[in-house]
C-alpha cells in the first residue's frame, strides 16, 4: 500500500507539471484517471481506487461521469474511516462507495442541473438537487464541473457520498 501510495504521489507530480502546462484539451487527451491524479487534490480517491481494483476499469473506454471527492471531502469522514476501507477486507464496500461515484455517459453539469435522480455503476440512484446556490448530489455540493477526460466528464465534491445502505 505504502509502495502503492508512493507511486501515486510521484505521477502526481510528474502528471501536474504536464497539466499546468498544457491547455484545456490537452486535459482532454488524459482519461479519468490520469485527469484526477494530475489534479493533484485527489489522492487520497487514487488510492481507493487502486486498492478497490477500479483504475483499469475508468482508464477504459467510458464514457463516465465521475463525481470526485478531493483529499479534504476524504478527511472530512471520522478519523480511522479511510485507513478502514483501504484494508483488502473492506475492498467490497470500498467497491460499493466509489462505484456510487460514478454514473455511466458523460453527463455535463448543465444535464446534472436538470436531473433529480442519477443511477450509478454501483445499481443505486444519486439524488440531485439544483438551486441558485449550485447542484447538490446527495449531500454533497458540487464545487468545479465539467472536467473533460478522453473517457468522460469529473465534477468535484465537497464530500464523500455513502450509498444507502438498505
Amino acid at each position: 500500500m505504502k509502495f502503492q501510495f508512493a507511486n501515486l504521489a510521484v505521477a502526481a507530480t510528474v502528471a501536474l507539471g504536464v497539466a499546468l502546462g498544457g491547455t484545456a484539451a490537452r486535459a482532454a487527451d488524459q482519461d479519468i484517471v490520469e485527469t484526477t491524479v494530475a489534479a493533484g487534490q485527489f489522492k487520497t480517491l487514487a488510492a481507493a481506487l487502486g486498492e478497490a481494483g477500479l483504475v483499469s476499469t475508468l482508464k477504459g473506454e467510458g464514457p463516465f461521469t465521475v463525481f470526485a471527492p478531493t483529499d479534504a471531502a476524504f478527511a472530512k469522514l471520522p478519523a480511522g474511516t479511510v485507513e478502514n476501507l483501504l484494508k483488502p477486507e473492506n475492498k467490497d464496500r470500498l467497491t460499493a462507495i466509489l462505484t456510487y461515484h460514478v454514473v455511466p455517459g458523460r453527463v455535463t453539469a448543465s444535464e446534472v442541473a436538470k436531473l433529480q435522480q442519477a443511477k450509478t455503476v454501483n445499481g443505486k440512484a444519486l439524488t440531485v438537487s439544483a438551486t441558485g446556490n449550485g447542484v447538490k448530489v446527495n449531500d454533497a455540493n458540487v464545487t468545479r464541473t465539467d472536467i473533460a477526460a478522453s473517457n468522460g466528464v469529473i465534477h468535484v465534491v465537497d464530500s464523500v457520498i455513502l450509498p444507502p445502505t438498505n
